[in-house]
């Protein structure tokens, strides 16, 4: 069993487990719907967290007709990863970014933004899909689509549980028994789930970088591009991407808006250590 089947099964379990600790607010009753609600969101976490990232990002597919660049950049690198062509789409973000998703290679998908369209060569442009292809072949896709998909839930689950301690008191029959556990809900699973994110995030972007650049044999069009994207991304805002969705992007796209705490929990490491580590060749080593 590979790293990130043992960290997807971790995560799953993680959300297992949350669902069932929710539910036993409720008592006995509780308990199963928390059950049953577990079965549900780390069966839908698995199986539809691709469809989940597509949706939460309003990406539309595009064919080869409508964009032959982009499908010919993807055909080239999948075929010198010998990697299955993903499906392709473009969300109507106007910061530039990018992402990959999907449980496997066989059911990958990668998106880009506008905003990346109108600012980056083509020949950036392949050196950030170079990135996102390595994701592919590198089965960060699930882990980083399930761990999105487990933070979504956690906080939902998180909010469920204080509107159920505050107006129901809990389910318990002992005054103020669950006051510690009901804040640690509220305040510390969805930290938690942060915190899980950037670190399962920081490594993953740098072996990134170092495989798309090997892909390509060549470091600097994904520099060029990066240098881009993170001035821009600075100066544009993302206000629809979820919180949790922040880890799937090849750069932050929160950069440009007022999130609390935004530099304390970066989920990505700094931009500009990775165009240093791009041009001084690390990847070629």
């Amino acid at each position: 069993m590979d790293r990130n089947t043992i960290k997807t099964t971790f995560l799953l379990t993680l959300l297992m487990a949350l669902c069932v600790g929710v539910g036993s607010i409720w008592g006995e009753a509780g308990l199963i719907i928390g059950l049953a609600f577990g079965l549900l969101f780390t069966g839908g976490s698995y199986w539809f967290s691709d469809s989940i990232a597509i949706r939460a990002a309003r990406a539309a597919p595009v064919s080869e007709a409508q964009m032959p660049d982009y499908y010919a950049v993807v055909r080239d690198l999948t075929t010198r990863a010998n990697l299955p062509m993903p499906r392709l789409y473009v969300t109507p973000d106007q910061q530039p970014n990018a992402f990959a998703t999907g449980r496997n290679p066989k059911h990958a998908a990668v998106a880009v933004t506008q905003g990346i369209l109108q600012v980056c060569s083509w020949d950036e442009m392949r050196g950030v899909l170079a990135h996102e292809i390595s994701h592919v072949g590198n089965r960060d896709i699930l882990i980083s689509s399930v761990a999105a998909t487990v933070a979504m839930a956690i906080t939902l689950l998180s909010r469920m549980a204080a509107w159920g301690g505050l107006f129901m008191g809990g389910g318990r029959d002992n005054e103020g028994e669950n006051i510690f556990e009901l804040l640690a809900l509220i305040i510390l699973a969805p930290l938690a789930a942060v915190m899980l994110q950037m670190a399962l995030s920081r490594s993953r972007e740098y072996e990134a970088d170092r495989s798309g650049a090997r892909l390509i044999g060549d470091g600097e069009p994904l520099a060029q591009a990066l240098m881009k994207l993170d001035q821009a991304s600075k100066q544009i805002p993302m206000p629809a991407v979820r919180r949790e969705m922040a880890p799937l992007y090849i750069v932050s796209p929160l950069a440009g808006m007022n999130v609390s705490f935004k530099n304390l929990f970066s989920d990505h490491p700094p931009t500009e250590d990775r165009i240093a580590r791009l041009r001084s060749r690390e990847w070629s080593h």
